[in-house]
């Protein structure tokens, strides 16, 4: 049995003996054949939208109009979709103030030269865009108060336009249970102190916040308020297979086309499989893999496929080092993945600080499986963040103890994967 791997630019080879208890689980985006293009799955979406009134109807008569974009470290097909929502406003309102409010979250700011990577010159050059900015509060102002006590705080244009519009693309989430939809709201637009709010201790810690889950996710819930407040309403959300090319498009109201695109999502990418001693997965390869805080998704993904006590593999070239700050502080030191976790725990939502989260995360999967890191971090670094280094498949599977008798489970796309757990 030979399998392809993703690791950065390249891919790793796994060769496991005829006979061996293993199980692949592959995701169906890439097979998935839409029944048109791009540009026409496209434009039939905001032609028909889900829920709502085509955006050229909610438009008449709306002076401020802005629409929320994602920022470069998402695969949004802007250049698609951007000139398509632009069209359909100004059919409605050929005078409409347009701006394009780019939806950075906590990120740093997009540079011009992605702005044009993202949308093309026509649109950087000929649109009003306005890049957001969590930490000035000149930017930002209160709309109210989220359903779990925090301060909402977004960005004044959104907050001040008369209609509102999002594009982006829906994927599983690692605990908002899927990206796109309410999280152009918030994260996209909040103020860091609303984003870290959100993102606390007790809420990371519920059942219900995982891929592929939106039912009773508290995470989800507080999002989905934000956007309704803050008068989200329309969007137009893609699903893409690992080119970025559309394979699906939602486009509607905020709550009921981010639905649709779930349920579509779902349906290609959620496997149920029983808990394994092995579990192999990965960070999607580049861009995705280029640092260990991110690498967090995918282990989280094994997380759902693995035995409590098991092995986790994780196959993350990680070229540019451990990643947050704070994250990789977390872990050198003396305490234990079970110590972190505990202290991560009790800090209560208004104190939550950078990277809280992922070291959550990252602390409650150390604490039930031994993870072994096949990155190109030095072994030093690895083991001072509580992994076990391996440089290739064979040796990693050698230090899990492998005999050909463990139960494995490869999931060659670890983002993008939904495991439902017998």
């Amino acid at each position: 049995m030979n399998i392809s791997i993703p690791y950065g630019k390249t891919f790793l080879d796994l060769r496991l003996p005829d006979g061996a208890q293993t199980r692949v689980v592959k995701c169906r985006l890439d097979s998935y054949h839409p029944e048109a293009g791009e540009h026409e799955l496209a434009q039939r979406a905001i032609d028909n939208p889900i829920g709502s009134d085509r955006l050229s109807m909610l438009s008449q008569g709306k002076k401020k109009v802005v629409i929320i974009a994602s920022d470069h470290t998402r695969p949004v097909p802007s250049r698609i979709i951007m000139p398509l929502l632009l069209s359909e406003i100004r059919t409605g309102n050929s005078d409409a103030d347009i701006t394009i409010l780019i939806a950075t979250g906590c990120h740093r700011k997009t540079t011009k030269d992605e702005l044009i990577d993202k949308f093309g010159k026509d649109i950087v050059y000929n649109e009003k865009i306005v890049i957001h900015d969590c930490a000035d509060e000149n930017q930002l102002t209160g709309i109210g108060t989220l359903p779990s006590g925090g301060e909402l705080k977004i960005n004044k244009l959104a907050a001040e336009a008369d209609l509102l519009v999002a594009e982006g693309f829906i994927e599983p989430h690692f605990f908002a249970g899927f990206s796109g939809g309410r999280k152009s709201v918030l994260p996209g637009i909040a103020s860091r102190k609303t984003v870290y709010w959100n993102h606390n201790a007790e809420f990371i810690h519920d059942k219900n916040s995982h891929a592929g889950i939106l039912e009773n996710n508290p995470i989800h819930h507080d999002m989905l308020y934000a956007a309704r407040l803050a008068g989200l309403a329309f969007i137009c959300n893609a699903v893409v297979n690992s080119n970025h090319e559309i394979i699906g498009m939602f486009a509607g109201d905020v709550e009921k086309a981010h639905l649709a695109g779930c349920k579509f999502l779902t349906g290609l990418c959620e496997s149920r499989v029983e808990p394994a001693d092995i579990v192999i997965t990965t960070n999607n390869g580049y861009p995705l893999d280029q640092n260990l805080y991110q690498a967090v998704k995918g282990m989280c993904t094994a997380e759902a496929a693995c035995k409590d006590g098991g092995t986790i593999i994780i196959c993350a070239a990680c070229e540019d080092g451990l990643g947050g700050d704070g994250f990789a502080e977390c872990f050198m030191n003396e305490k234990s993945p079970q110590q972190i976790l505990e202290e991560i725990e009790k800090v209560e939502k208004k104190d939550t600080i950078a990277d809280q989260w992922q070291s959550q995360i990252y602390a409650r999967i150390l604490s039930k499986h031994r993870i072994i890191a096949i990155t190109e971090i030095d072994d030093e670094k690895i083991r001072a963040m509580k992994l076990i280094p391996a440089h290739n498949l064979d040796e990693a599977l050698s230090l899990a103890g492998y005999d050909g008798s463990q139960k494995i489970t490869v999931i060659p796309e670890g983002i993008s994967a939904i495991i439902a757990r017998d």
